[in-house]
């Protein structure tokens, strides 16, 4: 028995070690008559990449394709198996009465891939990145504390936001968590709340997470514009910049560092949202109107031009996307995005809230406490104040 089990162990590691070198050589063919081998459905198990022209080009020739009512008849050019193997590489020239071309692809394998990415990688590593994100404001928090405020409160105020400034970004906020709450339900709905609340549950939680996904993203949309407008010409990066940086906005040293309306911190953040809630918006619009607004075909078209995926190692991108392939790598890219911009966010929040004293005024009430606002934002408060100055009628 012992000699057995080696015997085994042995076989499958011999198995292991050679099947990668026997896929990545072209096998001889010619005992099948051009037909796969078992190199190549070995090859396929360890999802090595062949080329597969052997099948995907050997679909007879349609023009010779005559039909026939004879029971054991041929099709002519053109076999059940040539047949089956066009529809498979969607190459077939199918006709559909309605649908227009979308409808033509009958089969698109694309799809596994997407789904083993989306319950994968993308489960694993964005829950991972919202998880440690937490876990890190956590630890800082308990090492920190809270950032008050350095000097005595002197109960004068000045306006930090207006009130239109306001609605756009509590919009923004309250749109973007919506959107980020339903989207987790939907991703994780299958793993996390179906074995706990049963199928009934799920199913209405992600029906409605769908609607109110789909309709509160216009609301996320318009406020991205309007801080786009207000706020643009306050974040572009400067010389104080530089100071806050190296002080680390004043976790380094005894002084808070000068800045104005925004530090670098919040340009950075702000930068962020724009871009990254900016794409996130893109290619939302495009899964809403897929057939109307194809993303990813024209965009590997445009990056083929620069020649930056061949300077990377990703070669030449395809630019000939069915338009299942095309949702398929938008609806990837939609969520790596907004995984991004979800822990970007949460420390947004935190610094907001409980993470500094007398911040959160600034998108309460939109009024701070001067001395609140020397410590943070001392240029910004003392252009302030010479405006003031400036309107009062002299006396």
């Amino acid at each position: 028995m012992l000699r057995i089990a080696f015997a085994i162990l042995w076989s499958a590691l011999i198995s292991v070690v050679t099947v990668p070198a026997i896929a990545q050589t072209a096998p001889d063919r010619s005992a099948t008559g051009g037909a796969q081998t078992l190199s190549d459905i070995l090859a396929r198990q360890e999802q090595l990449k062949i080329d597969d022209s052997f099948r995907r080009d050997n679909v007879g020739d349609p023009d010779l394709a005559k039909p026939t009512t004879e029971q054991l008849g041929t099709l002519g050019g053109a076999s059940d198996p040539d047949i089956w193997r066009a529809l498979r590489y969607d190459t077939a020239n199918v006709r559909v009465s309605a649908g227009g071309d979308v409808a033509a692809t009958l089969v698109q394998d694309g799809g596994m891939a997407w789904l083993a990415f989306r319950d994968g990688p993308l489960r694993t590593y964005g829950g991972w990145l919202l998880l440690g994100t937490l876990g890190a404001l956590i630890v800082f928090y308990l090492l920190r504390g809270r950032i008050g405020v350095d000097g005595e409160i002197t109960g004068r105020t000045v306006t930090r936001f207006k009130s239109i400034e306001r609605f756009a970004h509590w919009m923004l906020a309250g749109s973007f968590i919506l959107l980020g709450i339903t989207g987790l339900f939907v991703l994780f709905g299958r793993v996390g709340i179906l074995p706990l609340l049963g199928h009934e549950f799920n199913s209405v939680l992600l029906i409605g997470s769908k609607w109110v996904h789909n309709n509160v993203s216009w609301a996320f949309m318009l406020a991205l514009g309007m801080i786009l407008v207000m706020w643009a010409g306050h974040n572009i990066p400067n010389k104080t910049d530089l100071t806050w940086i190296k002080q680390f906005g004043g976790i380094i040293g005894s002084k808070h560092p000068p800045a104005k309306k925004f530090n670098a911190g919040q340009k950075v953040i702000f930068w962020s949202v724009i871009l990254f809630g900016g794409s996130i918006a893109v290619s939302g619009v495009s899964l809403l109107f897929p057939y109307e607004l194809p993303l990813m075909a024209k965009t590997f078209a445009f990056l083929n031009t620069t020649g930056l995926p061949e300077m990377v190692g990703l070669g030449v991108l395809p630019t000939d996307l069915a338009a299942q392939e095309e949702m398929q790598l938008t609806q990837a890219w939609h969520a790596i995005m907004a995984f991004v911009l979800m822990a970007i966010v949460i420390a947004h929040i935190y610094i907001g809230s409980v993470g500094m004293e007398g911040a959160y005024d600034a998108m309460g009430s939109g009024e701070v406490d001067e001395a609140w606002a020397h410590q943070h934002h001392s240029i910004w408060l003392e252009e302030e104040k010479a405006k003031s100055a400036a309107q009062q009628p002299a006396e």
